[in-house]
């Protein structure tokens, strides 16, 4: 079954936490998105510029991570044969009938186990009299609260098996490769970016240094310019919020970017600039370990907890991880 567009665009993300009451307030207050629905241990958001219902779910939990990656279908047809396809590779967990801002969905994982869902009814967001744009075109007003950051841009997943997890993006959802890092004389696949749309990538898939599974490098949220990168940068600051790393720019996508973490541990982007790729002939870039660096194009190093911690964090092997750490952008 062909796979290619059957999947239009990463549509939600859960992080979870076991800070929720601070970690709302750092999506809310610090990067200025808008509380749509809470209910028992979650609550959705959204970016200004989003046009689902909601587009980030947190959830309380004992330790950080990853919570589940929401993709969307083209059309009931297209879920269809997506669910067929999982089910005969044996990663489809079954259905549910749905959740705040959406419809039924089916469950299902990649070989990392990372837990995925694909859906096609989505609830459109309706913004209420005091934030509604005078923009026809835009889905809720600029409210200059925070970041205010736009809308949800892509994730970036750790796997113990970059290669496998790059072919069932491929194969199964009909994601395209976009750029990948290949060390050992092309033998040793350490990262591949991939998107089923326009947009450079929507996942990432980075080598796990620590040889665990199903963890969680960062989620990046998208701003207009590097202006409001710059100006996330004095927010975050001001609310007492450590700057990681950035403002930089990577090589790999060209993005321009700034990493915090909410204050329930996981790694969060600032993102903007990058390329689209419209060509239906496109070449996949290819790094090797001279070319690629560390994946600063220019501005400060990046500091060893970048390469080194994820989500949950676990355990570092009692034999240093042979493979060399890079920028998982």
């Amino acid at each position: 079954m062909q796979a290619h567009q059957d999947i239009r665009h990463l549509g939600r993300l859960e992080l979870l936490t076991p800070k929720p009451e601070r970690t709302l307030w750092y999506f809310r207050d610090v990067l200025g998105m808008e509380v749509v629905h809470q209910q028992g241990q979650s609550a959705w958001l959204r970016g200004y510029g989003d046009h689902a219902a909601a587009t980030l779910k947190v959830t309380e939990s004992a330790a950080p991570g990853i919570g589940c990656v929401s993709w969307r279908a083209a059309s009931e047809e297209a879920l269809a044969r997506r669910v067929a396809a999982l089910e005969a590779a044996g990663l489809g967990d079954g259905w549910d009938e749905g959740e705040f801002g959406r419809g039924r969905a089916y469950r299902f994982h990649d070989p990392d186990g990372h837990r995925m869902v694909a859906y096609f009814d989505e609830h459109k967001y309706r913004a209420p009299d005091h934030l509604r744009s005078t923009l026809k075109n835009l889905p809720q007003k600029y409210t200059a609260r925070g970041a205010n950051v736009r809308r949800l841009d892509h994730l970036a997943l750790l796997a113990s098996d970059v290669a496998a997890n790059r072919a069932f993006a491929q194969q199964l959802l009909g994601m395209q490769l976009r750029e990948q890092v290949l060390f050992d004389e092309g033998r040793l696949e350490i990262g591949s970016w991939l998107s089923p749309n326009p947009v450079h990538h929507s996942v990432a898939y980075v080598k796990d240094v620590r040889n665990a599974r199903g963890r969680l490098h960062h989620v990046s949220f998208w701003v207009d310019n590097r202006e409001d990168v710059l100006r996330a940068a004095d927010v975050l600051i001001e609310n007492g919020i450590k700057i990681e790393a950035g403002p930089s720019k990577h090589n790999n996508s060209q993005g321009f970017y700034l990493y915090s973490f909410e204050p329930g541990g996981n790694r969060v982007e600032i993102y903007s600039g990058s390329y689209l790729v419209f060509a239906p002939d496109w070449e996949p870039v290819t790094w090797n370990e001279e070319e690629r660096g560390t994946g600063v194009y220019w501005g400060s190093p990046l500091p060893e907890s970048f390469l080194d911690y994820a989500t949950p964090d676990v355990p570092a092997p009692a034999e240093a991880s042979k493979i060399p750490v890079f920028d998982p952008i």
